[in-house]
């Protein structure tokens, strides 16, 4: 029996794979030496991408996803099924690995053996934030979140600034989820039924929490102010429920990896971890979908977008992101280390003087704290450089557009 459903998911593994690819920006890495975690929100193409890496490799499937591999109380029954039906396969792809009871006992005893392992898992049972802690010092982890300017502009027919613009428009309003951009999908109707499916599922599902519509307006609200700072206390006023609570609901919706997290900038990490931070949203569709706040205009929303490609840049390349706030405030500031090496301000029109000002005498202000003088301002179409003096001193300003600095 254990053969036949090997068999039946091979076909559909077959099958998936003579379907298009998006080529994506991450890689797997089966010569690590460690189990390939791929982590990231729902519905953002994790197992597509598993799939199409492994594509010219001699590799086993299995999804767990099926209730007939699931109570097999000997393991290696699946093992035997698997080495039986794809001839003994060096690499082997576990999907949505949770629905296994003690699966890390299981991932960790084949690793040992010699086994090079990759795992996707995200739903109630398990998270994808909550994947790798399972595997700590024996994982390499994996980002997958919905698609990039620079990974659908690979594919684009046409390479010109009019379709670079559609694109970086598409990616601003409705985002980059696979479904929406490779099927036409309505964005709004997909994206508000998929936020919903996270919530219940890997929420309410699985934590059980007292008052469940409080962790949906949460979660509207971090939407709707998507690039503001925002402290427990004031989220604790609105729910009208205490911090701890508000600390705890929050904490869920963090593990979803539909949201993520800036903290403000200081050397000193007991001031990091106190201070407020600025929540982002994963996916641009989201602001546009379920988000209230009506006032939101294109240069929140390009921030959001700059916030996202950090964020892919920091986890790939390990640094550090923050904002900064003094009498004037930073977007985004840039640590490698101990040594801040940029500072970014997002601005989509600086043809307002008044406007172009504020943002240079922020970059001005904390580069004189920061010791920083890599000073970018992201636009939506102006570039160029600029000498800005502020009280008898100059500095450098870099203004660049939003779709060269995609590019950079």
């Amino acid at each position: 029996m254990l053969d036949e459903v090997i068999f039946q998911q091979k076909k559909e593994r077959d099958k998936l794979l003579t379907n298009s690819y998006i080529q994506r920006d991450q890689k797997l890495n089966t010569d690590s030496g460690l189990i390939n975690v791929v982590v990231g929100p729902r519905r953002a193409g994790k197992s597509f991408f598993c799939l199409h890496s492994l594509k010219n490799e001699h590799f086993g499937y299995v999804n767990f996803d099926d209730e007939r591999l699931t109570g097999i109380p000997d393991y290696d029954e699946i093992l035997n099924a698997i080495d039986k039906v794809y001839s003994n396969p060096q690499i082997l792809f576990f999907d949505e690995i949770q629905n296994l009871p003690k699966w890390e006992l299981f991932v960790n005893r084949l690793q040992r053996n010699g086994r090079k392992i990759v795992l996707t898992g995200s739903n109630s049972n398990l998270l994808s934030g909550e994947l790798s802690s399972y595997l700590t010092g024996r994982n390499y982890p994996v980002n997958i979140f919905p698609f990039s300017f620079v990974e659908l502009l690979n594919v684009a027919e046409n390479k010109s600034k009019t379709e670079q613009k559609k694109i970086l428009s598409d990616l601003l309003n409705t985002g980059g989820y696979p479904e929406i951009v490779t099927k036409g999908i309505v964005a709004n109707e997909y994206l508000s039924m998929l936020f919903r499916d996270t919530i219940y599922k890997d929420i309410v599902l699985r934590y059980k929490p007292r008052d469940p519509a409080m962790v949906e307006k949460l979660a509207l609200t971090l939407v709707s102010n998507a690039g503001n700072e925002i402290s427990i206390r004031a989220l604790s006023k609105l729910a009208n429920y205490n911090e701890r609570t508000v600390s705890r609901y929050l904490a869920y919706l963090l593990n979803t990896m539909i949201f993520f997290q800036i903290p403000r900038f200081s050397y000193k990490l007991k001031e990091q971890l106190k201070s407020n931070k600025k929540t982002y949203v994963i996916d641009n569709g989201f602001i546009e979908s379920i988000g209230h706040n009506v006032s939101y205009n294109r240069g929140a929303k390009l921030e959001n977008l700059v916030a996202i490609e950090l964020y892919r840049r920091a986890l790939s390349k390990k640094v550090k992101i923050f904002y900064w706030k003094k009498n004037y405030e930073v977007d985004f500031v840039l640590q490698n280390g101990n040594k801040v090496y940029e500072l970014i301000q997002v601005s989509a029109d600086v043809s307002n003087q008044k406007t172009a000002n504020r943002e240079k005498r922020a970059l001005f202000e904390a580069a004189k704290e920061l010791n920083c003088n890599n000073l970018t301002i992201i636009t939506e179409d102006y570039s160029g450089v600029e000498t800005f003096e502020w009280f008898g001193t100059k500095k450098d300003i870099t203004f660049v557009s939003i779709i060269d600095w995609l590019f950079k």
